[in-house]
C-alpha cells in the first residue's frame, strides 16, 4: 500500500515543528516564554486537550507561540529542515508542501523579509540533500486581516523565490471583525501569482456562517486549482457541482476539523467523506499541521478506514491524487 510513499499537501510550517525543537529554539533566541516548565511550553504550542479548541480564533491563538519562535532566519530554516525530515522518517512522506507567511515571521518588519523566505530556502536545499526520495516545496500565505498591500508583497516575494522552491500561494488567517471575508479583493493577486506559474490554494469553506457563500464565491472568482478544507460544500449540491466542474482538489484534513469542532464527531467525518466521493468532488488527504495537532498522516488514513469514511482503495486514489496535485514539478 502506498507504493510512491506518502503525499501531505496541507500543513502549516508552524504545526509541523515538534515541541523539543521549538522549545531550544525559543531559548537560542532568548525569547521570554510565559511558561518555564518543558511540559507546560508544550501544552502551549500544541491542541493538547483533547476534546481540541473552542474555534479557530483559539487555534491562532496556539499559531501565534509557534511563529513568534520561529521568526528569525535561524529558526525558520531550522523549522523547514526538521520538519521535512521528520516527515520523511516518520512517515515516509515523498511529497511535502509546507506553507507558512513569511509577514507573520519578520517581527512586525524588524526581519528582513526576503532573509525569512531565503532561510525557508536553505532548510529546503538541506532536507533534499539529505533525504533525496523527497519532493518538497513551499507555499507562501497572504492572511485575511492584511491591508492589500501586505498581500501583494508576499504575492511578489513568492513569484521573486519561485526558482529556489516556492511553488504556491495560499490565503487563511481569521476574518477581520468575525464577518464574512471578501475574497474578491485578493483577485489581482491570485491572477499575477497564477500568470507567473504558480500554484493557488485558498482557505475557505471549513467552518462559519458565511463558510459555504465564501466557498462560492472563491470558486466562481479565484478559480484555485485547490482549496484548503472546503468541507462544508458537503452540505450544498451546487456546490459539489462547482467544485466537481472545475476539477478544485479539497484538502481535508480530519483530526484537524474534529479538534477545531468544523465537524462535530466521528460520524460527521465519515458522512462528509462519503458524501464527496458520491458526488464526485476529489480531495487529499492531510493533517494541518502533526505536531501540534498530535497526528501524523498515517493516523489520519487510519482514522478514516477505521470509522468506515474510505476504503483501502479509495485512501490509495487520494493518496495518489495528493502526488498528482502537489505544485512541486516532477
Amino acid at each position: 500500500m502506498f507504493d510512491e510513499g506518502l503525499a501531505e499537501l496541507h500543513t502549516h510550517l508552524g504545526g509541523s515543528v515538534a515541541s523539543e525543537i521549538l522549545w531550544s529554539l525559543a531559548h537560542e533566541q532568548g525569547i521570554a516564554l510565559p511558561v518555564k516548565d518543558y511540559w507546560e511550553f508544550d501544552a502551549l504550542v500544541t491542541v493538547s486537550d483533547p476534546r481540541g479548541v473552542a474555534n479557530l480564533d483559539a487555534l491562532d491563538r496556539i499559531y501565534h507561540w509557534t511563529e513568534l519562535i520561529q521568526s528569525s532566519p535561524l529558526a525558520v530554516e531550522r523549522s523547514v529542515h526538521a520538519a521535512i525530515g521528520g516527515a520523511y522518517r516518520s512517515q515516509r512522506i515523498t511529497t511535502l508542501e509546507l506553507r507558512f507567511n513569511p509577514m507573520k515571521r519578520n517581527r512586525g518588519g524588524e526581519r528582513d523579509l526576503d532573509h525569512i523566505i531565503l532561510a525557508a530556502v536553505r532548510g529546503l536545499d538541506l532536507a533534499r540533500l539529505e533525504y533525496p526520495q523527497v519532493r518538497c516545496g513551499l507555499i507562501l500565505m497572504m492572511d485575511r486581516t492584511f491591508e492589500p498591500r501586505q498581500n501583494e508583497i508576499v504575492i511578489e516575494k513568492a513569484i521573486r523565490w519561485a526558482s529556489r522552491g516556492v511553488v504556491g500561494v495560499d490565503i487563511a488567517g481569521p476574518r477581520p471583525g468575525g464577518g464574512r471575508y471578501d475574497y474578491t479583493q485578493i483577485k489581482p493577486m491570485v491572477e499575477t501569482a497564477r500568470e507567473a506559474g504558480l500554484g493557488v490554494t485558498i482557505h475557505v469553506g471549513e467552518e462559519g456562517e458565511t463558510g459555504a457563500e465564501e466557498l462560492g464565491e472563491v470558486i466562481e472568482h479565484l478559480r484555485p486549482d485547490r482549496i484548503g478544507h472546503g468541507i462544508l460544500a458537503a452540505h450544498d449540491p451546487e456546490l459539489m457541482r462547482l467544485l466537481r466542474e472545475a476539477g478544485t482538489v479539497l484538502e481535508i484534513c480530519p483530526t484537524s476539523n474534529l479538534l477545531t469542532k468544523a465537524l462535530a464527531n466521528e460520524d460527521a467525518v465519515r458522512d462528509t467523506f462519503r458524501t464527496f466521493v458520491e458526488n464526485g468532488v476529489v480531495f487529499t488527504i492531510a493533517t494541518d499541521g502533526p505536531e501540534m495537532m498530535h497526528t501524523h498522516l498515517r493516523d489520519e488514513l487510519e482514522l478514516l478506514e477505521r470509522i468506515g469514511a474510505l476504503t483501502r482503495e479509495e485512501l490509495e486514489a487520494a493518496n495518489q491524487r495528493g502526488h498528482e496535485a502537489s505544485f512541486i514539478p516532477r
